[in-house]
């Protein structure tokens, strides 16, 4: 008898899932539950203020390949969750499953005042969109670039894209010959940036804030936003275009279940990526709250390690076994800048910072085509 799996979400972990529920080999009846059939690619909306990518080049119908994949797709949004997991409430009405994995990320943390001011880049494509509009219609002025974490669980952020903004903008308009027209600065409360992407990391990315010309403002609370202030404990920061990566908290949907919450607002999971408490209940990516150390990833590369574990034991669950697959916690981004990267890997026994090179933003490139073609 087929088995029924609902997952929620199509970003990096859901979509994971899907491939390795498949790969199992087992008769299960899939559903996928997001708001549209797409798939957006956050790791490309750096390329989007330079031109180098539109949103339709990051933006993938999934049509195709959820029919290879034999997925019902119901588009809605989860809105509760009862009788133990095993009833989905959304708003296209009740679905029932053998086997749930959550999968819909966080959200961001929109607390601070005058946040509306600010541009929060990885909202998705129309929020990048907009930096590449403002920036257009700049003929100087000063760009402020910053974020934060959640106050209840610090590791709850993603301040990598921030980095890469930073450092692409600032190639871009040396590119355009209107650097100097320009003040970049970076803000966080944070008195080491980066310091989850390792030691060596940080020490590099303050050196080429530095070689760059990009002023840091590094160790001071935020207090809030105005059209053309960042204002701070430490002062207050003019500017004309404000980027700002709040920290990550749970769905708003969580608050309408009894799932088990971390701290910080996410879903609670274990190293299996098992919801505590909850028969055939998993969560993986931004969403849930893990095991590990203080600094295992906001990314997608964690988020298809987890979704693949998810799916692995969720599969093992329903033949009567215990799982027993867990994730490596491990980082790996490239942290692009228009027309070079700097590689950046970290394990819990290796940390491996390697310069800037143009081959690292090409081999970037390559990633994106290579990930994205299994999807269309």
């Amino acid at each position: 008898m087929s088995r029924r799996i609902t997952i929620v979400g199509s970003g990096f972990a859901g979509l994971t899932a899907i491939k390795t529920l498949r790969a199992a080999g087992q008769p299960l009846d899939i559903t996928l539950v997001s708001a549209r059939p797409e798939f957006v690619y956050y790791a490309g909306l750096i390329w989007l203020p330079s031109g180098q990518r539109r949103g339709d080049d990051l933006r993938v119908d999934l049509t195709r390949f959820l029919a290879r994949m034999g997925v019902t797709h119901v588009a809605a949004e989860a809105t509760g969750l009862r009788e133990g997991g095993r009833v989905l409430e959304t708003t296209a009405g009740d679905i029932e499953n053998d086997g749930l994995i959550i999968a819909t990320g966080g959200r961001f943390i929109r607390k601070l005042p005058g946040i509306e001011h600010a541009i929060t880049p990885c909202e998705g494509i129309a929020a990048a969109e907009q930096i590449r509009d403002r920036l257009r219609a700049m003929d100087g002025g000063t760009i402020a670039m910053g974020f934060a974490g959640n106050p209840q669980e610090q590791g709850s952020m993603r301040g990598g894209p921030i980095f890469e903004f930073l450092f692409g903008i600032d190639r871009q308009l040396r590119a355009e010959g209107r650097r100097e027209r320009f003040e970049l600065v970076f803000f966080t409360p944070a008195e080491r940036p980066g310091n989850r992407l390792g030691p060596k990391a940080v020490d590099g990315l303050l050196a080429e804030m530095a070689k760059c010309g990009i002023r840091a403002h590094l160790g001071h609370k935020l207090k809030g936003f105005t059209a053309d202030k960042v204002m701070t404990e430490g002062g207050d920061l003019d500017a004309d275009l404000i980027l700002f990566m709040p920290g990550i908290t749970g769905n708003r949907w969580f608050d309408d279940t009894t799932l088990p919450r971390s701290p910080g607002g996410l879903i609670q999971g274990d190293a299996h990526c098992r919801v505590p408490g909850f028969e055939r209940v998993y969560v993986a990516g931004d969403g849930g709250s893990f095991p590990g150390p203080d600094w295992m990833p906001k990314q997608g590369h964690m988020a298809d390690l987890q979704g693949r574990t998810a799916a692995k034991n969720l599969v093992a669950e329903l033949a009567g076994h215990a799982p027993s697959e867990t994730f490596k916690v491990e980082l790996l981004c490239i942290v692009d800048a228009y027309d070079r990267g700097m590689l950046i890997a970290r394990t819990e026994k290796h940390n491996l910072v390697l310069p800037n090179s143009r081959v690292f933003h090409w081999l970037k490139h390559a990633f994106e085509w290579w990930y994205l073609r299994q999807f269309r």
